[in-house]
């Protein structure tokens, strides 16, 4: 038999689907897609009308934020259930910002033996050593730069001025990798947390309040000026305002490498239900808006204008989400188990193709790391990182399947029609029916091919 594994079913690509479409892998590898009589091979599955999808890449996972919680362990562990076949980790660890050649030897030491699926690293910088390290962070393999223009720990999470922003984004230019930023603006936020503070309102509302749309979009427009003017990709990480990506194509437009990414909280859950009903559990920077603004965001995953579509997945203690004054949780949410079918389940509920699944959870974000050489797409050479859904009803609930650290989610109680049945890294089962098959230490550490790290690598 020429093949490994064949599965047959509704083959999801980024630019077409193959209904009775096959894909065939060999030696870990994707070998051949088709349609129509699969081939024989040593481990063969007629899927019926399931998806085969690629295996998703989440561009933005927080697996250390909080010592001695989540770890790798259980962060990777998450991603094989849900169909996550590659992390990108942040590099705001608590005890350890990732920001030299050593941080990043440390870390990859540290996740291998934990990692169930593959992982690949984000670096940054220590504002008071500036950008001197960043060449260094390249040859040890980081796929891309974190920086942040709103200070949320002056150590683990540090604000990084224009004119220090412009010298990092000068120094990453050269190597081809994209500069990837927070996006709030420092001054403006922190105004209006005082106001909030001010009026006395305490409650569910005070986040939003905090962090008026304003506060995003001045830093948006800072971040791809600063790519503009040092020819680096620029890259924000998380919007949830339609406005957001409209700034981003008029770059575009221009000319300049600039891009965004949609977190799936923003095209799940809205401010006037979910964070009334969940409280701190729905704290995320910047905050969940109102459910118009979701529906914009859609139409933006529609129109082409979102670049990847990730969870910023970060597990907090619940005694870390549960404090009655909002402003007093920690931000974020977990949501590694259930991206790819949230995701599915809001394409298919308005009619956007799924095609937009292989492109903005695979596709875009193996580009966008410069992983595409072996990761993001079903064709052949590629990694075989695959996932399967089944058209399965079933109601979300992080405490059940035993694959997450953290016993809640904000996605608790909601519906999918579609469910994650098997999960495939280069070819072997680490995941089945919800249950996560693959061993600490299956993962490995991707990083972008040593072509990108010369003077003048194209993006």
């Amino acid at each position: 038999m020429d093949f490994d594994l064949v599965l047959q079913g509704t083959v999801v690509l980024p630019d077409r689907i193959l209904e009775e479409g096959y894909v065939a892998a060999r030696g870990g590898k994707i070998a051949e897609i088709g349609f129509g009589a699969p081939p024989a091979a040593r481990e063969r599955h007629l899927l019926g009308k399931a998806l085969i999808m690629p295996g998703a890449i989440d561009a933005q996972v927080h697996s250390l934020s909080q010592k001695d919680q989540e770890d790798f362990i259980w962060s990777t562990r998450s991603a094989a259930a849900g169909g996550v076949t590659t992390i990108v980790d942040m590099p705001y660890d608590e005890g350890n910002l990732v920001c030299s050649a050593a941080a990043v030897k440390r870390k990859i030491d540290h996740a291998g033996p934990q990692a169930r699926v593959d992982f690949a690293l984000y670096g940054t910088v220590d504002p008071e050593e500036g950008p001197a390290r960043i060449g260094e962070m390249v040859e040890a393999g980081v796929a891309a730069f974190k920086f942040s223009t709103f200070g949320t720990d002056p150590k683990r999470f540090p604000r990084i001025p224009p004119a220090l922003l412009d010298a990092c984004f000068a120094a990453i230019a050269p190597t081809g990798l994209t500069a990837g930023v927070h996006n709030e603006d420092d001054e403006a936020v922190r105004s209006y947390m005082e106001q909030v503070k001010a009026s006395g309102i305490t409650d569910w509302r005070a986040h939003g309040l905090s962090r008026p749309a304003i506060t995003e979009l001045l830093a948006m427009h800072t971040i791809f000026e600063t790519g503009a003017n040092t020819g680096c990709p620029s890259h924000v990480v998380h919007c949830s305002l339609g406005r957001g990506y409209d700034i981003a194509r008029a770059y575009r437009r221009d000319g300049f490498a600039a891009t965004v990414e949609c977190c799936i909280h923003y095209l799940t859950l809205d401010e006037e239900n979910d964070v009334k009903r969940l409280g701190g559990k729905a704290k995320i920077n910047p905050p969940l808006r109102p459910r118009a603004e979701v529906e914009k965001l859609w139409r933006k995953v529609a129109d082409g204008d979102v670049w990847l579509v990730s969870t910023d997945h970060v597990s907090w203690s619940e005694n870390r989400k549960t404090n009655p004054d909002m402003l007093a949780n920690a931000s974020g949410v977990p949501g590694l188990e259930v991206m790819v079918p949230l995701f599915v389940k809001g394409a298919i509920e308005r009619g956007i193709p799924l095609t937009w699944a292989a492109r903005l959870m695979a596709e875009n974000p193996a580009k966008h790391f410069r992983l595409d050489h072996i990761k993001g797409a079903l064709t052949p050479g590629k990694d075989a990182d695959i996932a399967v859904l089944e058209p399965r009803d079933s109601i979300y609930d992080a405490s059940a399947s035993g694959n997450n650290v953290a016993s809640w989610s904000p996605y608790n109680g909601i519906a999918l029609p579609w469910t994650v049945a098997a999960t495939y890294l280069r070819g072997e089962k680490v995941a089945e029916g919800g249950k996560v098959l693959a061993k600490p230490g299956t993962g490995r550490f991707v990083r972008p091919p040593p072509r990108h790290i010369v003077a003048g690598a194209s993006a």
